[in-house]
């Protein structure tokens, strides 16, 4: 049963790796992928030492962070309130409920975005409007471009990743329950000293798993939420790779930038590992 995923992973995201030595040569179409001359680290230093460098890292840096700072806690919160919910059928409908933004396309949430958003038809932008702030274009604010992300990705995705802290708490075992009710514990107690330690095992994974993606901003998202207002904050490593190597067809140093960024990607990783073995003996190797 495993060996079709080994396979297609083999296929999708080993084999392709032949195509890193892209960020290494001049690419020729006429020669193939090893055909071009071989510039070495020329590319890498070209990225570092280009202007936008600085603007392009500290975006995507924040943007990251902000999404691991604010959305990580955000499904952990929303598992331990579902999970205090004796009514079944409450809690069902609750689920549901909150998982359903996950199916929605990126397209269509942006475009949700823009309609909602909007100073003059939106929802939000008439609510502005009326509490006296005036015609404000979030979208088009550097100053709101990055909570308008951040709260709309975890508005999607917040529902459908606290399943995996659902499951977790879901294997308490019950007799905890009922001697923390025998001693007296109140709602808060219980979540304090059975719910969370739990999932703490659970909790530290998925961090280290967030860690390895930390400048990993999606591309899609924040490619269709991007305009010409918001460009100085919301030009990222994704979107700057896009432009280089799909719309200026500099094919080798839109390769080396999208390898400087895995490698980023990797280092705080293996950190990230390191520590939580360290510190709590928990890591996924």
């Amino acid at each position: 049963m495993v060996f079709p995923a080994i396979v297609a992973i083999i296929i999708f995201n080993y084999i392709p790796m032949y195509g890193i030595q892209l960020a290494f040569r001049d690419y020729d179409y006429t020669k193939g992928l090893t055909g071009g001359a071989w510039h070495g680290l020329y590319y890498f230093k070209m990225f570092i030492d280009n202007y936008l460098f600085k603007d392009i890292m500290w975006n995507t840096i924040k943007i990251s962070l902000a999404t691991i700072i604010i959305g990580f806690p955000a499904p952990i919160l929303l598992a331990l309130l579902i999970n205090q919910i004796r009514w079944k059928r409450a809690k069902k409908t609750l689920q549901t409920t909150v998982y359903m933004p996950h199916f929605i396309s990126i397209v269509v949430m942006v475009g949700m975005l823009n309609v909602m958003l909007s100073p003059n038809t939106g929802i939000v932008g008439n609510l502005m409007n009326h509490l006296g702030y005036g015609d404000v274009n979030l979208l088009a604010s550097t100053n709101s471009f990055i909570p308008v992300y951040v709260l709309s990705d975890i508005w999607q995705h917040c529902g459908w990743n606290s399943i995996i802290y659902l499951a977790a708490l879901s294997s308490v075992d019950p007799q905890l329950y009922d001697s923390s009710k025998i001693d007296g514990a109140n709602r808060w107690q219980t979540i304090r000293h059975i719910d969370l330690p739990s999932i703490v095992p659970t909790m530290i994974i998925l961090f280290i798993l967030s860690m390895g993606n930390v400048l990993g901003t999606g591309f899609e998202k924040i490619f269709l939420m991007q305009n010409t207002l918001n460009i100085p904050v919301s030009e990222v490593i994704a979107t700057y790779v896009y432009k280089i190597g799909i719309l200026s067809n500099q094919i080798s140093y839109s390769s080396a930038i999208g390898l400087f960024n895995t490698l980023i990607n990797f280092i705080f990783l293996f950190a990230t590992n390191a520590i939580a073995k360290r510190v709590s003996n928990i890591s996924l190797w």
